[in-house]
């Protein structure tokens, strides 16, 4: 009983992270727009044109994509194949979610994490800038948007191998 609850306490706090960097994500999503806005109006209204700019944008994108994952993952509103999933019991379905995130999702993470460290981890150590003249400088911010999606997808993984365990528990019990 104290060993669940603690389990519960974990995928609790793994939401919790998620969710937080949902709402930043939101955030960057409303900055992007203004920033996509406000290149659009300098370069067909006064022919002005930053570089900065332009990859900012680019690089909020990145981020949005990579850091939201795991509250995509959270919410329930990544790709899945619903034909049979849908319909099917909670026992099921937290059947699927085990196997799925421990033996293709967790996977799919390492295999990311392990071929992404090395490239980021050589963009951090030569300083790495923007190859535009007038681009942004610390390119292995951007680049650091790799690991940051396998982080928060990976605790977003073992949340809901939490939340499905607990689930199957529970039922058993029932």
């Amino acid at each position: 009983m104290l060993f669940m609850k603690i389990l519960k306490s974990i995928s609790s706090f793994f939401d919790l992270l998620n969710t937080i960097t949902g709402s930043i994500c939101a955030f960057f999503a409303a900055s992007m727009v203004v920033v996509v806005l406000t290149v659009v109006i300098l370069r067909y209204g006064f022919s002005i044109s930053f570089i900065w700019m332009q990859e900012t944008y680019v690089w909020l994108h990145a981020y949005i994509f990579m850091m939201g994952s795991g509250y995509t993952y959270l919410s329930n509103e990544h790709v899945r194949i619903d034909v049979i999933y849908r319909g099917a019991s909670i026992k099921y379905k937290s059947i699927v979610d085990i196997l799925g995130n421990i033996f293709l999702l967790l996977p799919f993470i390492y295999i990311i994490w392990k071929f992404s460290f090395p490239f980021v981890a050589r963009s951090w150590s030569m300083n790495e800038i923007s190859r535009e003249v007038g681009g942004l400088p610390a390119l292995y911010i951007l680049k650091s948007a790799i690991l940051v999606f396998c982080i928060m997808l990976f605790l977003q993984a073992i949340s809901n191998i939490i939340k499905s365990i607990i689930n199957l528990t529970s039922i058993d019990k029932s």
